[in-house]
């Protein structure tokens, strides 16, 4: 129903979607992206010159700027596109009335749906109206009801005007004014204008809508084309530039976006009023790019709205299930409602992928670029989750050319944090193993051998460590005591002495670190700083764009060991940033056996640290059993694709509660005749239709029901369609929808 803020993709006129467009879309980019360099080896050291929000469509990927360049030139032209330009895009009106709402050209609805008459029913009482009405006519011009209705033709006319032409046109005057009243009243009784009205617009007419408001007036003071708010601060050079940069098709609305996020900074710290000013002077449209030099990303495969950080997943299906003000309106995912962590759960095929996971990647990595997110996706290798060149930093686990590293320990020098989230990975999904044990016993390996070496050990280090290896915990122990590391050295020998006692986790972890001791990973999870570039997920605070992908063929058991381990340091990491301006954002495209108790936990902390967690399952039985149901209530927003089973259902019946609705009883009785003629009318209708004379008597009651069955979820939801609730960090809350994914 609703394609406002849409644009067909493409340099050209193409559709990404094949959708016609419509009266409104998002602008396109100005020209083609670019391909950013690759990312320093640690990250940038201050996000002052990079705040900034971005637009929609595909476009096939440019070749890679000059290597060198300080930042990428200008675009050369707008390229020519259906939809309105940027500064009529920046004029829409954006409303919304709920989490979840496509804000971008929204009217809001009417909370109930108001009384339809059916088509059957308003042509029966027109018909009635107007046989009445050439009735009463009838009678009238026949003189059979009296001459009074001539009365003001006789009174206010001359006697000298009878039966000349004055005369005759003077009657047929009041004719015509008898006539248009019987007309006007009987058409109002006859609801003539309304069935007129449902003819001419078709069967599915809805009550109409109020208008949509109008967006600034071009050209005015507060017109946001001009950028009337550095206009209002005094720099008035600067706006004239932007202005210009816009009118020449230079400006696209990553840039928009951007340049008024890198503003909002000015305000916060006044301090940087005079680098942003410089910036806009030298670059334009390019002011307080991105620290990687890209204006947008090579290619979009869902709908944005760069200024109210939306991304269009689908529209809200218009029938009986869902509410009424929710009815065929656009369903968008933004910042507000992802802070609060969602949870997907449908079978392979169902879309999760390519109708969720990449959608949102793609809106949080636009807002990277504009300095406003910072986003991790983490998948199996070969999973679509865009171009690396839509990435600031790739790594690929296993795979010997791979620039980038995974910092194994989380970027923490805390040996006891360390451990933690190491026992989280390794131990967190061993039934009998106490993850607090395996965690000191790591505490008790890690904390020495930093305290000796200056770093973490290695993989094939830690291995040794664990295994009870001699040489390598003898070589340990005579760097401590030639350090004299007494303290170091009571950590060791407790070690030594728990070692094949009674629930001792040493023998569990050195089998679960033996899976990343394989020929395969040599090279990675490097700390010695001689080999790649390692990453971290300290580096939250800076406005990255992280895709990680992991071995899944071939190194199932280990793959899922990593995904624990960046979930553990995403929850940790996020929640302990110094700087929680930026939104941080984690996408798990299969969470199959990567959920402990811990990262459950630190997934409901997440909510108040401006960051959140999408978490995908084939289904809720690859989650412990003692722990689908904390994970139901962690997260707030949830989403049951097509297809799942009726035990998934039944837990999302369960989350989602009851509600209170009418039901409708109707029972029917044969009805007996006591009078002759009645009987046999009676008698001759039931041989005519075959079925007995009978009244309906109804029932109309309050009873609770459940939002969503288990068997509905299971049979009732339509392939391409997904039923999704939505919470906000406000608190503010959505009932399930259903929803028809556009993909």
């Amino acid at each position: 129903m609703e394609n406002e803020g849409t644009q067909s993709s493409g340099t050209g006129g193409g559709g990404a979607h094949g959708a016609a467009p419509r009266a409104q879309h998002v602008p396109r980019p100005a020209g083609p992206p670019l391909t950013p360099p690759p990312m320093p080896a640690a990250p940038p050291p201050s996000r002052a010159a990079s705040s900034g929000p971005y637009p929609h469509q595909s476009r096939p990927v440019s070749p890679p700027a000059t290597a060198g360049a300080a930042h990428p030139p200008a675009p050369a032209h707008a390229p020519a596109a259906a939809g309105p330009g940027l500064a009529d895009w920046l004029r829409a009106p954006r409303r919304s009335d709920g989490p979840g709402v496509w804000a971008y050209g929204h009217t809001p609805r009417p909370a109930e749906e108001p009384e339809l008459t059916p088509t059957r029913q308003l042509v029966s009482g027109a018909l009635i109206s107007l046989l009445a009405a050439v009735l009463l006519w009838s009678l009238l011009w026949n003189g059979y009801l009296g001459g009074f209705w001539l009365w003001p033709l006789y009174a206010f006319t001359p006697d000298a005007w009878n039966h000349d032409t004055f005369s005759v046109v003077a009657s047929y005057v009041w004719y015509a004014i008898v006539l248009a009243v019987l007309a006007v009243t009987f058409g109002r009784l006859g609801r003539w204008p309304e069935l007129g009205r449902r003819i001419l617009a078709g069967p599915a007419t809805r009550p109409v809508r109020a208008e949509e408001p109008d967006g600034p007036v071009p050209g005015s003071p507060e017109d946001p084309a001009g950028w009337p708010q550095l206009r209002h601060a005094g720099l008035a050079d600067s706006a004239e530039r932007l202005r210009a940069e816009l009118g020449a098709g230079r400006m696209n609305d990553v840039d928009a976006a951007r340049i008024r996020r890198a503003w909002e900074s000015v305000l916060v710290d006044p301090a940087r009023r005079g680098a942003f000013a410089d910036s806009v002077r030298d670059k334009g449209a390019g002011a307080c790019v991105h620290p990687s030099g890209a204006r947008d990303l090579p290619v979009r495969a869902a709908r944005h709205d760069l200024l109210s950080r939306q991304v269009r997943l689908g529209t809200v299906d218009d029938g009986q299930r869902n509410p009424y003000p929710r009815r065929g309106t656009g369903l968008a995912l933004d910042p507000a409602v992802l802070g609060t962590s969602l949870l997907a759960v449908g079978p392979s095929g169902g879309g999760k992928t390519s109708r969720l996971v990449r959608p949102v990647v793609e809106s949080l990595a636009l807002q990277a670029l504009a300095g406003q997110a910072a986003v991790i996706a983490v998948g199996a290798a070969g999973t679509p989750l865009g171009p690396d060149e839509a990435y600031d930093v790739v790594i690929r686990i296993g795979d010997p050319a791979t620039v980038y590293d995974l910092d194994l320990y989380g970027g923490t020098t805390d040996p006891d944090e360390a451990a933690g989230l190491l026992a989280e990975a390794f131990a967190g999904d061993v039934p009998g193993t106490d993850v607090r044990r395996a965690a000191t016993a790591l505490a008790q390996l890690l904390g020495p051998f930093r305290t000796a070496h200056g770093r973490f050990p290695r993989v094939p280090e830690l291995r040794e460590l664990l295994d009870r290896v001699p040489a390598a915990l003898g070589a340990l122990r005579q760097e401590l005591e030639a350090a004299d590391e007494h303290a170091m050295l009571r950590e060791l020998d407790a070690r030594e002495r728990q070692y094949g006692s009674h629930g001792d986790p040493g023998p569990v972890l050195a089998d679960r670190i033996a899976l990343l001791d394989r020929p395969a990973f040599a090279g990675f999870f490097d700390t010695t700083g001689q080999q790649g570039r390692p990453f971290s997920l300290r580096s939250l605070e800076h406005p990255l764009r992280v895709r990680i992908d992991l071995p899944e063929r071939g190194h199932a058991e280990a793959s899922r060991m990593l995904a624990r381990l960046l979930l553990a340091q995403f929850t940790a990491g996020a929640v302990t940033r110094t700087d929680r301006s930026l939104f941080a954002f984690l996408a798990l495209d299969d969470a199959s056996h990567t959920l402990t108790q811990e990262t459950v936990r630190g997934i409901q902390r997440l909510r108040s640290a401006n960051a959140g967690v999408l978490l995908t399952l084939r289904t809720l039985d690859d989650v412990p059993e003692g722990l689908r149901t904390p994970l139901l209530g962690a997260v707030g927003c949830r989403m049951a694709f097509s297809g799942v089973t009726t035990w998934d259902g039944q837990r999302f019946a369960e989350a989602w509660g009851t509600e209170w609705v009418e039901a409708r009883d109707v029972t029917s009785r044969t009805v007996f005749a006591d009078q002759p003629l009645t009987r046999a009318i009676h008698a001759f209708r039931k041989l005519v239709t075959g079925k007995a004379v009978t009244t309906d008597a109804v029932t109309v009651r309050q009873v609770e029901r459940e939002r969503w069955s288990a068997s509905d979820l299971a049979h009732a939801v339509p392939p391409g369609h997904a039923v999704l609730s939505l919470t906000s960090v406000r608190g503010e809350r959505a009932a399930p929808l259903l929803v028809r994914l556009d993909g």
